[in-house]
């Protein structure tokens, strides 16, 4: 794990660190340090709202990790991660660096809006020296002009190639106006033959009653932090791979896209709240 999880830079001047953040209670979750006082509170009351976040976040991160592998063994070796968050557990450019081939290399770049994730990014890149082969660019992900003709992004990624796309429980962010299905077909459309697409969204359609009631009083407690969440169900997620072939095992649970090992019973209890999917552009 990198320093920089254990010492991070302080806040950039104008940034509301007042209100709780969805990327640093993320961190949390996980198991993480960037996260302040406010969002270990904010976490603490949510989680005893839907008792099964730390579970679900794990298990996303999991499933983010083994598209990045899996991705490196279909031959990619380029990565942008939208959304990326705080650097906590498991990011990106570690996982291609433990897993790349000796002698090959490849790219990374991470995209955050929030200023504070962009400064801690930054720092965990130069601590790790992987400046010359990853970067983090601040842009909101419905920019997909800005993110594509981003200067540090074009310095390592090169769009006329396949790329690994992470939409990794980012989506979730966005509202109805902000028309995801249309952002995802937007960032497709420029991507070259090849190219995978990673997503992951929270959901609530195979739940118990009682954990529908739980997700749901989640989804309305985010609304108070400055990353407002909406819980979506199958049909409408699974949509959005429209022009994409998904590869094996298809639109799935988080452990069950090409799990490494059997779940345990109090993992399992996790699966029916999010969905996810990798799709392949031909």
């Amino acid at each position: 794990m990198s320093e920089v999880l254990r010492s991070a830079p302080a806040a950039p001047a104008r940034v509301d660190t007042d209100r709780p953040s969805a990327a640093r209670m993320y961190d949390w979750f996980l198991g993480g340090t960037q996260n302040w006082a406010v969002d270990r509170e904010f976490g603490r009351k949510v989680e005893r709202v839907w008792p099964h976040i730390r579970i679900v976040a794990k298990q996303n991160r999991q499933f983010m990790n083994r598209v990045v592998r899996h991705a490196l063994d279909a031959g990619i070796r380029q990565f942008v991660d939208l959304g990326s968050g705080e650097p906590t557990i498991g990011n990106v450019h570690e996982v291609v660096r433990r897993h790349l081939p000796r002698g090959q290399r490849a790219r990374v770049a991470y995209v955050d809006y929030e200023p504070i994730s962009v400064v801690h990014s930054t720092a965990m890149l130069d601590q790790d020296r992987a400046q010359d082969w990853a970067t983090v660019a601040q842009h909101d992900l419905r920019d997909v002009p800005g993110v594509l003709a981003d200067r540090d992004i074009r310095r390592l990624i090169d769009f006329s190639k396949p790329v690994c796309l992470l939409m990794i429980a980012v989506l979730h962010f966005l509202g109805d106006d902000d028309r995801p299905g249309d952002l995802v077909r937007a960032y497709r459309d420029e991507l070259a033959p090849g190219s995978w697409l990673g997503l992951s969204h929270i959901a609530s359609d195979e739940a118990e009653p009682v954990g529908k009631i739980q997700i749901e009083r989640f989804g309305e407690a985010y609304q108070k932090t400055t990353n407002p969440l909406w819980v979506r169900d199958r049909e409408e997620i699974e949509g959005w791979f429209d022009g994409w072939e998904l590869v094996r095992p298809g639109f799935v649970h988080l452990p069950d896209w090409r799990p490494e090992r059997r779940v345990t019973e109090t993992e399992a209890e996790g699966r029916p709240f999010a969905w996810c999917g990798v799709g392949e552009k031909h």
